[in-house]
């Protein structure tokens, strides 16, 4: 089995909690980066031939002001040419603002068959601070817009920890969730990020305490709406767990075509130049748009892919890593400290370890056989 996940930097605002590279938003570019896309797609054929695809990711920035025409091309290519699961995940991301009734029927004929959205807060108040461009009202018109449209699978992003937000605030977000017809839904609390312009500024952000409560908050209520949690950041009803965000934190391989797009592949992670002229020349002279490749030694690999398995509540086997004696001696001290349960072979986060993850995977990560 394999993924593939097509990055699409368009964008059409600046977020002040975030940066990445950004596509100019014109026809000239558009071109150019279907073009390449496609040229890319011929590049990495022979490395999937005979895998089944079960999930194709349309992501980063905006991908919807791609347009449908090249996304239809793209999926009519890969109809042609990839063997595709008859269930494959077909997911696109759209910002609120962007949707209207007809784009979303459009990428349903074009093949999309899942969508998240960039809801963020149901808010105003909040989506003012983080300067999105779309207000509560027309958040809920985008997701019923796109059910509306047949695309019955959808998933939100929330998130909590936001500049001069409170567990009430917050709540009344939760509080209109259940309203919603969504399958699934992402929480993130705010991280600022260096050189950003959250970054730069001095901001109100709720305590520790206070965050751990809106934690707990969302947990308890996502779960009564039938919304359960099957990972650190992720809840779904049942059946709608996200195929392809799964292949990620269990280390199924995937191929990420676009600029600054990562791979995974035998072992190896890589990832295109960022700068869509380097990437396109690249293609066009048939050769590898890659600037990064990075495969990491053992017992460092496993230790990686054991910490970002351990992000699905369900846990891992430890019975199909081959680990240092010395890893099963961290891993009994983390059980002793509170951070683990442990059911014979299975090891997963307690309580605490959900709550404490980046401690246990830097302890994972950094830890080496000695």
């Amino acid at each position: 089995m394999v993924s593939l996940y097509f990055h699409i930097p368009f964008c059409n605002r600046k977020c002040p909690y975030c940066h990445f590279y950004v596509i100019p938003n014109n026809p000239i570019h558009k071109e150019l980066l279907l073009e390449s896309l496609l040229l890319e797609w011929n590049r990495i054929q022979d490395k999937i031939e005979g895998q089944e695809v079960v999930s194709i990711y349309f992501g980063g920035g905006t991908p919807t002001l791609f347009g449908v025409e090249p996304i239809a091309k793209i999926l009519s290519t890969l109809e042609k040419e990839a063997n595709l699961a008859t269930d494959c995940e077909i997911t696109i991301e759209a910002n609120p603002e962007d949707v209207t009734p007809s784009l979303m029927e459009g990428y349903r004929e074009a093949g999309i068959n899942r969508v998240s959205i960039g809801v963020q807060s149901l808010q105003d108040d909040s989506l003012i601070v983080l300067e999105r461009t779309h207000n509560a009202n027309k958040a809920v018109e985008a997701i019923e817009a796109t059910y509306n449209a047949g695309l019955h699978n959808i998933s939100i992003d929330l998130m909590y920890d936001l500049p001069n937000q409170s567990l009430k605030s917050f709540q009344k977000t939760l509080d209109q969730v259940g309203s919603l017809p969504i399958t699934h839904l992402s929480l993130y609390n705010l991280t600022i990020e260096p050189n950003t312009a959250f970054f730069k500024r001095t901001l109100s952000l709720p305590s520790s305490e206070e965050s751990f409560k809106m934690l707990q908050a969302a947990t308890n209520h996502l779960g009564e709406i039938g919304l359960h949690r099957y990972e650190i950041s992720a809840f779904a009803k049942p059946g709608f767990t996200s195929k392809h965000n799964t292949g990620y934190w269990t280390a199924r391989p995937f191929f990420g075509l676009g600029p600054s797009a990562f791979s995974y592949h035998n072992g190896a992670r890589f990832r295109n130049s960022a700068n869509i002229n380097k990437y396109a020349k690249a293609l066009k002279a048939n050769t590898t748009p890659v600037d990064f490749k990075e495969k990491l030694p053992y017992p460092q690999s496993v230790h990686e892919l054991l910490a970002v398995e351990l992000r699905l509540l369900r846990g891992v086997d430890l019975e199909k890593f081959t680990l240092p004696k010395s890893t099963h001696s961290l891993v009994e001290r983390l059980t002793d400290e509170g951070y683990f349960e442990e059911n014979a072979s299975r090891l997963k986060l307690s309580e605490k370890g959900l709550l404490f993850y980046d401690t246990v995977a830097g302890e994972l990560v950094s830890h080496s056989d000695t």
